[in-house]
């Protein structure tokens, strides 16, 4: 795994390549706004660590930029007790994000969480191809179509997409969610999965015309509902 750490505390960032380093994680650092962007989409990279408070741009920018060519998956670090800033970088696409201060142990079990698909290491997945109605999707290839016509997901969209569709007409939980496609368990007022339901379901919706939706089950949680 080679992993961009985009994040202005230059010390921070040098015991964290060390602590990765360990773990047979690759690390290259930016330190402000404009060189993470810059670097971020040269394809070198399997998953970007993003601090929200950066120089010269901040983290919500470069994610903003990143998200309009590519779906790298991303990890935001945000403040702790940052709620509004969590919520405001996984609606703009972001896949996960942690507070600071953080355990680096957990920091390597949320990358690895995000880069299963691209590193093919989900073992409950197989590589086959999922159907229902005009809805495709291919583990293998890590693409989904409607009609035939390819749409781009994140990571954690692809990944709650799929256990949406092998769920078929069973309700998915909040926290079956959280531990399948976050790789975490769900925490009190934990809104990541809301949010990324949230922008799955607008590219559904955008793709199939409103065809394809998730169907919210109050106080339960979600399922995919196609045209029959």
């Amino acid at each position: 795994m080679h992993v961009l750490l985009v994040d202005d505390d230059v010390a921070l960032s040098e015991m964290l390549t060390e602590y990765l380093a360990g773990e047979g994680i690759r690390t290259t650092a930016a330190f402000n706004g404009p060189d993470g962007a810059a670097v971020a989409l040269s394809g070198h990279f399997d998953v970007i660590i993003l601090d929200i408070m950066l120089p010269g741009m901040d983290g919500n920018e470069v994610l903003r930029r990143i998200r309009q060519t590519s779906a790298i998956p991303v990890v935001m670090l945000t403040a702790k007790g940052g709620d509004v800033d969590r919520v405001v970088g996984l609606e703009m696409g972001a896949d996960d994000y942690i507070a600071k201060p953080y355990y680096p142990r957990e920091l390597v079990a949320r990358l690895r969480a995000v880069t299963r698909r691209q590193q093919g290491s989900a073992p409950a997945m197989d590589t086959g191809v999922l159907k229902i109605g005009a809805l495709e999707l291919s583990s293998g290839k890590s693409e989904v179509l409607w009609k035939h016509s390819a749409f781009e997901l994140t990571t954690s969209e692809f990944d709650l997409l799929e256990h949406l569709m092998r769920g078929g007409e069973l309700v998915s939980s909040k926290e079956h969610l959280s531990l399948k496609v976050l790789g975490r368990p769900r925490e009190a007022y934990d809104r990541s999965v809301d949010v990324h339901v949230s922008n799955l379901r607008k590219k559904l919706a955008a793709c199939s015309g409103g065809e394809a939706e998730i169907e919210t089950i109050r106080g339960v949680g979600y399922r995919l509902r196609l045209p029959s």
